[in-house]
Order: C-alpha cells, then sequence, then structure tokens
C-alpha cells in the first residue's frame, strides 16, 4: 500500500488526530499561523517529524497550489468492509443512516458528500469500486477531513450491497427529479440508506430497482436539478430534521 499526501489546515488536522499513521509533516517555511502551529503541536504529540520546505516544494509533494501550507505523508486511506459499517450502526443502538453513492465521479462532490454524511451523524458511506471516484488526497481537501472520521466502504456489487442492508431492516430510497414522491412526505425515521446518483445519468436502473422508493427534491425557478453534493446535504438533513422532531430535541 502506497503512502499519500494529505493537504490543508482541516485534512491534515483530521488526519494528525486520527488512527492512520503519520510519517512526515511537512510545512512552509517561516510560516507561524496559530492553525499552523497546532498542528505542529499535534505532530510532536503522535511523534511526526515536522519538515519545513519552501511553498514550491510543497506545491510539488501535493501536485497543487492549494495546500494552504501544510502537507502530510502518511499510509493511504483503508476503506471499511461493508459488514463492519453495519456493525457500527448497530452497536449504536440508534436508527440506522447511510449514504449510498452510485457512480459520483467528481472528487469534490465525493468529499462534499462524506463530509454532509458525517455532519448529519450518518453512520457510513458506500460508495461503489468502479466507474466512480475514490478516496484521494483531493477528496479529503473537500470533505475538510471528514474522511477521516466517518466509515467508507468501497463495494464490488451495489445492488448486493443494498440487498445486504434491506435483509438488516433498512429502507433504501433513491433521488431522482423525475420521481413524483417529495422527500418531505416520507417518513423516514427507521433504518434509512440514501441512494444519490451520478453527476450526468443520475441512480442507474439496476440500483434504481433495488430502492424501496424514490423522492425528488421540490424545486423552484428555472433550473431543473440540484448537484449531487447539495441534494444529498438536503435529504441527510430532512432526515435529521425528522429524527430530532421524533425526539423532541432541538
Amino acid at each position: 500500500m502506497k503512502d499519500e499526501f494529505v493537504y490543508g489546515i482541516n485534512p491534515v488536522m483530521e488526519a494528525l488526530r486520527g488512527k492512520r499513521r503519520a510519517f512526515e509533516l511537512f510545512i512552509v517555511a517561516h510560516e507561524k499561523e496559530r492553525r499552523v502551529e497546532k498542528l505542529v503541536a499535534l505532530a510532536a504529540e503522535r511523534g511526526v517529524p515536522v519538515r519545513r520546505r519552501e511553498r514550491d516544494d510543497l506545491v510539488r509533494l501535493c501536485g497543487t497550489p492549494h495546500h494552504q501550507g501544510v502537507a502530510l505523508r502518511m499510509e493511504a486511506f483503508a476503506y471499511t468492509d461493508l459488514e463492519e459499517i453495519v456493525t457500527i450502526w448497530r452497536k449504536s443502538s440508534e436508527p440506522g443512516l447511510l449514504l449510498v453513492l452510485d457512480s459520483i465521479q467528481d472528487p469534490h462532490n465525493l468529499g462534499a458528500l462524506v463530509r454532509s454524511a458525517a455532519c448529519a451523524g450518518a453512520h457510513g458511506v458506500v460508495i461503489p469500486r468502479d466507474r466512480a471516484a475514490g478516496v484521494t488526497a483531493t477528496v479529503e481537501k473537500a470533505s475538510a477531513g471528514a474522511v477521516e472520521t466517518i466509515p467508507v466502504a468501497q463495494v464490488t456489487n451495489l445492488v448486493q450491497a443494498l440487498q445486504r442492508l434491506k435483509d438488516e431492516g433498512f429502507w433504501i430510497y433513491g433521488t431522482s427529479d423525475e420521481a413524483s414522491d417529495s422527500i418531505y412526505s416520507q417518513r423516514m425515521t427507521g433504518n434509512i440508506a440514501i441512494v444519490i446518483g451520478s453527476e450526468g445519468e443520475g441512480v442507474r436502473p439496476l440500483v434504481r430497482k433495488s430502492c424501496d422508493a424514490m423522492v425528488s427534491i421540490p424545486l423552484k425557478g428555472g433550473v431543473n436539478s440540484l448537484n449531487a453534493s447539495v441534494a444529498g446535504g438536503i435529504v441527510l438533513f430532512e432526515i435529521v430534521r425528522q429524527r430530532m422532531q421524533v425526539s423532541g430535541a432541538s
């Protein structure tokens, strides 16, 4: 398994707090920003060497100028097994909430969706192994480090994964602009898996057939579709809203 570079203040912060092995922290020479100094302190706690380099050196390491002056060399991201996510949910004693992504291609969308899932308290994210974006440094940056806080499973067959979740009592909702039922007409307080389709094609036909229901987000105005990551966030937090109402939380 190859090493990788994680860059950006928040992704590096979460990576240093996470379980993956970190090898070296690179920071721009003479950088005195408070948040960077906090990273240096975290690295010292973990015994991670700190290397000071010129800004252009970090550009070469990260492959982008958008590194915010920090980069962390660490072991490559390890995906979680779907069964492990099921176990995590069982142990939580909470209604299940999973985000299933069907062939999301844009790493920025993937990162944003993972971040929304983590913020919504989802038990995990499920993505296909083929013809879809995987977790990369770009995804970690777009997620603001959220990939270090929520399990991400990469599965060979998404249809089989959905059937496995059904066997566990999950109700599968797919999302589509063409669905006649609105998300706001659904009761989503049980064990729910939300399927978000790809940016261009949406949920694939075979995956759609595996869903118990297809739902849409009501739209106003002249645009007839939402960005995949925006749609995922709206649905996730509608579920959060409904569950807070049931529990009486505020």
